[in-house]
């Protein structure tokens, strides 16, 4: 149980990222996973090269931001005010172009981030806590804390949420939806980085931790795509159910439901409650 609130914390940190593009642009980022890899893999390739794990992770803050920024500007801003699929299917092309130059250029080797503090587990009773783990729960709680403040109290979060109930509404009120398109993403780059370090040092850093992105997308479609409270519930729900599968069923069944399990819920919320638990239901009238 504590080991599947940890991880699924670690879930969430991820799914945020879904949730901060959804929120702003309507669209599903399907290169998050594509994110996550290419900052595990920066972050390793920096601290191979001497700079030291803390300014590893600051510039690779620096470098994701950057690329985000770079991604909306050069791909996707051009695509403002087409259909939500245009936008989609942009991410999908960004995604595999990630995916096939993050190994021409940093080799398909798995690279191991090393930790600024001890690697020995913390111990509580019979509980076993890794360190890591902690550590990236902690830094999701963070986050929640502070997007929640940002979208609710914050006069960039509120023109964020305009934006994403109607641009062309916000457009007359004057607000720059360029701008707020541009910030979302620069945000959803701070959480690929801070994500990608985390499960880098837990999984290792290589060109198959992209995965990570399909396997956090029944956390996103559980606790809602806009719904950042919701992405964090529904990954510890999530990280639990997957360890009390791999812990009493694989064991009958040869082993693999921990992986499906979590699909199975996404489909069964997909027919009962598509816009998640959390999420918000859209009614239109016509």
């Amino acid at each position: 149980m504590v080991d599947g609130i940890l991880v699924g914390l670690m879930y969430s940190l991820i799914a945020i990222g879904f949730v901060l593009i959804y929120k702003v642009t309507s669209a599903i980022n399907f290169a998050q996973g594509e994110f996550v890899m290419l900052a595990g893999i920066t972050a390793a390739a920096l601290a191979a090269a001497g700079i030291g794990f803390w300014a590893a992770f600051a510039l690779t803050i620096v470098l994701m931001v950057a690329s985000s920024l770079v991604l909306e500007r050069v791909v996707l801003r051009p695509l403002q005010g087409r259909p939500v699929i245009a936008v989609v299917m942009a991410t999908i092309g960004v995604a595999a172009v990630i995916r096939g130059l993050a190994p021409l250029v940093f080799g398909i080797g798995t690279r191991a981030i090393p930790i600024p503090f001890s690697d020995k587990p913390l111990m509580l009773g019979f509980v076993v806590i890794p360190r890591v783990q902690l550590a990236g729960a902690v830094a999701s709680i963070a986050f929640v804390i502070g997007l929640t403040w940002l979208f609710t109290r914050s006069r960039a979060g509120i023109a964020m949420r305009a934006v994403a109930d109607s641009q062309t509404v916000a457009l007359a009120m004057g607000i720059d939806v360029s701008r707020y398109f541009a910030l979302a993403w620069a945000l959803a780059g701070i959480v690929s980085a801070v994500g990608g370090v985390f499960w880098g040092i837990l999984l290792g850093a290589d060109n198959q931790l992209a995965v990570i992105g399909m396997k956090v997308f029944p956390v996103v479609i559980l606790g809602g795509l806009d719904s950042i409270a919701g992405a964090v519930v529904a990954g510890i729900a999530v990280g639990v159910l997957e360890n009390l599968t791999a812990g009493y069923l694989d064991q009958y069944v040869g082993g693999g439901m921990k992986d499906l399990v979590p699909y199975l819920v996404m489909i069964v919320v997909l027919m009962f409650r598509p816009y998640g638990v959390f999420g918000k239901k859209r009614v239109e009238r016509i």
